[in-house]
């Protein structure tokens, strides 16, 4: 592997990613690594664990003495899994790992999925965020979804989290949905600030390959009304006290998603289960640092049968050479709305700064960034044209010397 030439950097912050690949039916639009066993199945729980375990002390001699700072549970759907479950994989891990006193520990729970009390159990674990997939409180938006809970079950859910004692809870919300009116958006929005969560993440539906909408497109509102939609939006959620810190994140001071954090300010992370990634800065003899990708079994069977096979459960790698540093940084620093600093992007790409604002005239005459000679930073107008303003950034690497 190409050693990167910087000395003397620090590693960044660690955070564990635990993919759970189930679901009871996978929604037309999700791309995600999920797989529907129906209403009632019996899960492999026992055997799932224990690839878990499995999988997780191949990764240890890679973060030998480095400090958990999160874990987030993601899916499929984590809250089809038992609470006896996850106080297992949480002793399993406080074993093997050295955990923040303070650690957020975050799963996804599916308000369609869950059984009343389960969230005490959750609780008791030590699980201290809560992720609640509700994308709609409408049950016509919801059935054109193909999601498995209503509206009621969504007010339910919250209401039984707050009596489980959960403080830290985030809403995920679309809008863009089909044939939805600004009216409509705006009122999923006004009745999720009704229930005052802690963090809301406010998405726009896009239809993505491979999957049942990219198959069969669902007619969507059109560029005028999406753009109503969030203008709209984003003035009522700010109102409300929620800061918008991301491009589809906005939370409370001080309750920003310490997890996803991470992963835009280009940290570290262990990932695994079935299909899970990890990104991972690995020092070496001489001093130097290099950054490896890596990705576990994809479908749920061959990733337990990977128990029993010497290629372990890494499905593949990829190093991530110095050269695609900049563009790779800058792909997650900028979907924040602080942007990165000079020092910081220096320290992470290894490029002088300065030879990157030298190529960014166009972007900020085209009004993309934020106009600060000591930062990287998008604009209002560049968070909306990302794309665009990284395909800048791109070019401009591609030209550096």
């Amino acid at each position: 592997m190409t050693t990167l030439s910087r000395r003397g950097v620090s590693l960044p912050s660690l955070s564990l990613y635990v993919h759970v690949p189930w679901c009871v039916r996978k929604c037309p639009y999700c791309d995600f690594n999920s797989h529907g066993v129906g209403h009632g199945a019996e899960l492999p729980e026992t055997r799932y664990l224990a690839a878990l375990l499995q999988d997780l002390e191949a990764d240890l001699p890679l973060v030998y003495g480095r400090e958990l700072t999160s874990i987030f549970i993601g899916g499929g759907t984590p809250s089809l899994m038992s609470a006896g479950f996850y106080a297992e994989l949480f002793e399993m891990l406080s074993r093997r790992l050295s955990l923040a006193s303070d650690i957020e520990v975050t799963l996804e729970a599916n308000p369609g999925t869950l059984e009343r009390g389960r969230f005490q159990g959750y609780r008791a674990a030590g699980i201290n965020r809560l992720s609640l997939g509700v994308q709609s409180f409408q049950d016509a938006q919801l059935q054109s979804l193909g999601r498995i809970h209503s509206g009621n079950d969504a007010m339910t859910a919250m209401d039984e989290a707050r009596h489980a004692g959960f403080d830290n809870i985030n809403l995920d919300l679309m809008h863009g949905l089909p044939g939805q009116t600004p009216e409509l958006a705006l009122a999923d929005l006004d009745r999720a600030l009704s229930l005052s969560p802690e963090h809301l993440s406010w998405y726009q539906l896009t239809v993505e390959p491979n999957t049942e909408f990219h198959s069969r497109p669902p007619v969507l509102p059109e560029e005028e009304v999406l753009w109503d939609i969030q203008d709209r939006g984003h003035e009522r959620l700010e109102a409300a006290g929620l800061t918008r810190y991301e491009i589809s994140a906005y939370a409370r001071q001080g309750l920003q998603s310490r997890h996803n954090l991470n992963y835009w300010r280009f940290g570290d992370y262990l990932g695994i289960g079935a299909g899970a990634h990890g990104k991972l800065s690995i020092a070496d003899v001489q001093g130097g640092l290099h950054i490896e990708r890596r990705w576990k079994a994809r479908q749920p069977e061959a990733y337990l049968r990977r128990c029993h096979d010497p290629r372990g459960f890494v499905a593949g790698r990829a190093e991530v050479v110095e050269d695609e540093l900049p563009l790779e940084f800058a792909m997650n620093a900028l979907r924040l709305v602080e942007g990165v600093s000079m020092a910081d992007w220096e320290a992470h790409t290894g490029f002088p700064f300065g030879t990157l604002e030298a190529r960014l005239l166009s972007a900020r005459k085209k009004g993309l960034l934020v106009e600060d000679d000591q930062r990287l930073q998008a604009s209002p107008q560049g968070l909306l044209f990302l794309n665009e303003l990284l395909v800048m950034i791109g070019e401009a690497d591609a030209g550096a010397e």
